[in-house]
């Protein structure tokens, strides 16, 4: 037999007044659903089966006030036991249990307890103790629940240090991500600085070298007047003006230079010296050459006349 009736009418045939006795059922599961559907069975009798497990929602019969489990297998108790919070007498009594879950801490009302022959841990078996009368019974639930209070209070302490301990390694990964993003920041920064500092001298060099061009035209405009138009260029036109006029300028001046000798020797005392006295000489026959042409006669007469 695996459950004690497959119906939970077959469970209702079993109930007396609040009392559910499923002992000696040959029990390997518990009926949970069938349970569930009989709030009024506060008093389980469990004892004398199979058991090895408790299912997860046999924590939900919180209706239950009596439990007897002793005489199974049961190797562990659910992690949420302690959702009986209305269970006042637990029997474990020849189990293979060896410690109890945390939140048997929370069974506030549970009055008697008895844990004989399990392999329990040697501090939870001293706590413990013997449940050879009833007296001893209910300070072992005493007991037990004030140590398992302990427990869970030093597993909330863990529990806190481990988190703390995990903060303190989330708050160092985020300062050194801040850090990491702030040095990547201020790299990107500098090569920010530096692309732009690139570009700047980029840009001067490119102005500097628009500047140059620009004055090279100019300088070339400067200098091409003075190489088309300019003096310098234009000036062998006028040189050849310039030499005759000073050729000319050379023959007046020894033309005058010849008339005031001549006037000197024909009129001052000088028509005396031999110098003057040849020069005289030249300059009759020359007259007298030249009035031998008609025109310079006629030349000579009106210049005579007038």
């Amino acid at each position: 037999m695996t459950k004690a009736g497959n119906k939970g009418g077959s469970l209702r045939d079993k109930l007396d007044g609040n009392e559910l006795d499923l002992s000696l059922s040959d029990l390997n599961e518990v009926p949970v659903k069938e349970l569930a559907a009989l709030p009024k069975a506060t008093i389980l009798d469990l004892s004398c089966n199979k058991l090895t497990t408790l299912p997860s929602d046999f924590c939900g019969l919180t209706h239950l006030v009596k439990l007897d489990l002793s005489k199974n297998k049961l190797q562990q108790l659910p992690a949420d036991f302690g959702r009986l919070v209305n269970l006042q007498h637990l029997d474990l009594l020849n189990n293979r249990l060896v410690n109890l879950p945390v939140s048997f801490a929370q069974l506030k009302s549970l009055k008697w307890l008895d844990l004989k022959d399990n392999p329990l841990d040697p501090v939870l078996a001293k706590v413990a103790g013997d449940c050879l009368d009833e007296k001893q019974c209910k300070q072992c639930a005493n007991k037990v629940l004030q140590h398992m209070k302990a427990v869970q209070a030093d597993q909330e302490r863990e529990r806190q240090r481990r988190l703390e301990v995990e903060r303190e390694a989330e708050k160092k990964r985020e300062a050194k991500q801040r850090a990491k993003e702030a040095q990547e920041r201020e790299l990107r920064k500098r090569e920010k600085a530096e692309e732009k500092e690139r570009r700047r001298k980029e840009y001067d060099a490119l102005k500097a070298a628009k500047r140059d061009q620009e004055k090279k035209p100019k300088k070339e405009t400067n200098q091409a007047p003075k190489s088309k138009s300019g003096s310098r260029p234009r000036k062998p036109p006028p040189r050849k003006h310039t030499r005759p006029w000073a050729v000319l300028k050379l023959l007046l001046l020894l033309l005058f230079c010849v008339a005031g000798g001549l006037v000197a020797c024909r009129v001052t005392e000088l028509r005396q010296q031999p110098l003057c006295t040849s020069v005289n000489t030249l300059f009759d026959n020359a007259v007298r050459s030249l009035r031998s042409h008609e025109i310079l006669q006629w030349v000579l007469q009106t210049d005579s006349q007038q």
